[in-house]
């Protein structure tokens, strides 16, 4: 069978499992990465595990999303990440040198290769023929220590582009096209891989911007295949030799098509508060905005500045908004500079900002209250900018220029006919010199690990006890996010390596009582709709709860790294059979799960639930597979490995320190 290019890096990359969409599949790793607001939590999980050197030919960690040193807590986590990178053989990528995804494009990311990331964004890679997937940072953690990888494999969807992109469409709106017809629960289980003779009208930077939001679809990942583009690229990023040619073979299998034809996509919009609330541009026209956002780890590169600094080339922006740029990275803002980019946008009246992932994580710049803000980035969850009633519009480069223009948003396309701009340099200034290589094992080992207050050791994980039983501490509906349970902002993102701390903005967006409901309450369950634990793969999602006590999360259905991450740190995510059981569900109520352990160590797809009140019994999916039924029965990830010594079901340990 003639096989696309996701299932020759899989099969290249697979140490045991099946390929079956469905079945677990364990993956050799050749790269992990980590950035400042994961990385810290995800090091302390690394370091319990007992070893001295990452066991993977690559691993870096990049400062860029808590680079606000507003008091000590952001800078004592720097410095923790710098020294324990040098103690166990991590690249460390400093405060200011750039955002980790278009970093990592422009360094390290390889064809062919895999990738796995403390980061849900981590896809991005995937724009040079990587197999790149986010993980929680407990998971990385593993890999690091020469774990495989293990998932459900997914299904394999093509994405078959026809013709070339009109004037005033840009890539942004490819993936809002694909996010529009599937939505942010479309990608489950799924990896999107493009092909067809429209992927070679597109740059390594515009299959970037698609590959990083195809984790907006809850995709496993995207992926190019490894073409001229991507040859381009690398020579101009002095790696020519790292390239390799890669593509599906002549009449490749898939088990699901997208067709897609470039020549007839508008420019789209995201509207309030999901990234897969997609319309197209004209149909909201002329709505009054406040704000304008360029870059973060998506539209970020030279090309993406290069359109808006032309559209607004000697004029400026309106009045009555206020506009920020971010380049993605320090060679990005050296190109710009060089280029007359940087003056240009700078004249117009924008805002330039360093290279970090700023306003996208709501780490400054939050927009005016019940203000509208229109933003080139990928989120827009409700409260994510940093303003409780926020209203954010995602959109192209293109798209926000016409809009920072008008002070109202534009169909670009009214503006006539494009601007023209020169292209990116040819050899843009290569200096890796912010990005600090360990030193050799022998001199490692004598490096000091530094510790600033704020940094705590992760909640632990204690076996799973015969039976649960508890009060519903919270119902919510469908698609809660990560951003939900450990929300953005300067604020609560300082107390990433705390989770103590970090536990008492648990669900602030929906109940600000609940830290201190679940702390009287003794611990007890969340109940959710559909889609529980979208967007971001960070992992106080799940350690902010098993803090304050919850033993499960019982919802219509899970997120995918999320549910991993419950899951790691020893929390039960079970689903309702029968779905509108959901309605049962009330706050304060008790349910018990009688016999619960035994059920999951024997492998029952069933579990009863008792509701104390209503003398009533439900039946609750608990699809496991093995290894998952070995770690919630232990009580997390760390626990099994402690327990069993070094490996999992189904393991095979990867020998090896880092090196690159």
């Amino acid at each position: 069978m003639a096989k696309n290019l996701a299932r020759q890096v899989l099969e290249a990359h697979k140490v045991g499992g099946s390929l079956e969409p469905g079945q677990e599949i364990s993956i050799r790793l050749d790269q992990a990465l980590m950035q400042d607001a994961t990385g810290t939590m995800a090091c302390l999980q690394f370091e319990q595990l007992g070893l001295e050197r990452v066991q993977l030919p690559f691993a870096v960690v990049y400062v860029d999303h808590n680079i606000l040193q507003i008091d000590f807590k952001n800078p004592d986590d720097h410095r923790f990440l710098q020294s324990f990178a040098a103690r166990h053989g991590i690249w460390y990528s400093r405060p200011g040198n750039g955002i980790c995804h278009y970093l990592h494009l422009e360094r390290f990311a390889r064809p062919g290769q895999t990738l796995l990331g403390a980061d849900s964004h981590t896809t991005t890679a995937g724009a040079l023929g990587m197999i790149a997937i986010g993980a929680g940072g407990l998971d990385v953690a593993v890999a690091m220590a020469g774990h495989p990888f293990a998932m459900a494999a997914p299904g394999i969807v093509e994405v078959h582009l026809e013709g070339r992109l009109p004037d005033w469409v840009e890539a942004k709106d490819i993936i809002l096209e694909l996010l529009r017809r599937r939505s942010v629960r479309g990608g489950l289980g799924r990896i999107f891989e493009f092909a067809g003779p429209g992927v070679a009208t597109l740059t390594a930077t515009q299959r970037a911007t698609i590959c990083n939001m195809i984790a907006e679809l809850g995709a496993t990942a995207g992926i190019f295949p490894s073409d001229q583009q991507t040859q381009a690229w690398l020579k101009e990023q002095q790696r020519a030799d790292q390239f390799s040619p890669m593509a599906a073979e002549r009449g490749a299998e898939y088990d699901e098509r997208e067709e897609i034809d470039l020549s007839t996509l508008v420019p789209l919009v995201a509207k309030p508060h999901s990234p897969g609330n997609v319309v197209p541009v004209e149909e909201i026209a002329g709505l009054e905005v406040a704000q304008v956002c360029v870059g973060s780890s998506v539209n970020s590169s030279y090309e993406d500045l290069a359109v808006v600094a032309a559209v607004l080339k000697d004029r400026i922006v309106h009045p009555r908004l206020v506009m920020t740029v971010t380049p993605g990275s320090r060679q990005i803002l050296d190109t710009i500079a060089l280029s007359g980019v940087y003056h240009e946008l700078l004249n117009a009246g924008a805002r330039m900002l360093e290279p970090a992932c700023g306003p996208c994580v709501g780490m400054g710049q939050a927009p005016p209250s019940g203000a509208n803000s229109v933003r080139t980035f990928n989120r827009n969850f409700p409260g994510r900018s940093g303003t409780e009633d926020d209203n954010v519009y995602l959109v192209s480069p293109s798209t926000a220029a016409a809009t920072a223009l008008n002070g109202v948003l534009t169909d670009p396309r009214s503006l006539g006919r494009p601007p023209s701009f020169g292209g990116a340099p040819h050899d843009p200034a290569i200096d890796d010199r912010q990005i600090l290589a360990p030193p050799p094992a022998d001199e490692a080992r004598r490096v000091a690990v530094i510790r600033g207050p704020n940094i705590k050791p992760p909640p632990e994980h204690r076996p799973m006890a015969e039976s649960l039983k508890g009060r519903i501490l919270i119902v919510v509906g469908d698609d809660i996010s990560t951003g939900d349970l450990a929300p953005d902002g300067a604020t609560v993102m300082a107390y990433r390596s705390n989770v103590p701390a970090i536990a008492e903005f648990t669900f602030q967006h929906q109940d600000r009582t609940f830290p201190a409901r679940a702390r009287d309450w003794g611990g007890g369950f969340v109940v959710g709709g559909a889609n529980y634990g979208q967007g971001s793969s960070r992992e106080h999602a799940a350690l902010a709860p098993l803090q304050l006590g919850v033993k499960a999360v019982i919802a219509k259905s899970f997120a995918r790294i999320h549910r991993r991450n419950l899951i790691a740190q020893g929390i039960v995510p079970l689903t309702f059979d029968d779905p509108n059981d959901y309605r049962l569900a009330i706050q304060g109520e008790t349910w018990e799960l009688p016999g619960i352990r035994g059920a999951i160590d024997r492998g029952e797809a069933t579990i009863k639930a008792r509701i104390e009140e209503k003398q009533r019994e439900l039946r609750l999916r608990a699809d496991f597979s093995e290894r998952e039924r070995t770690v919630l029965v232990a009580g997390g990830l760390l626990a099994t490995l402690r327990h069993s010594g070094t490996t999992l079901p189904g393991d095979t340990v990867v020998s090896g320190a880092a090196e690159h």
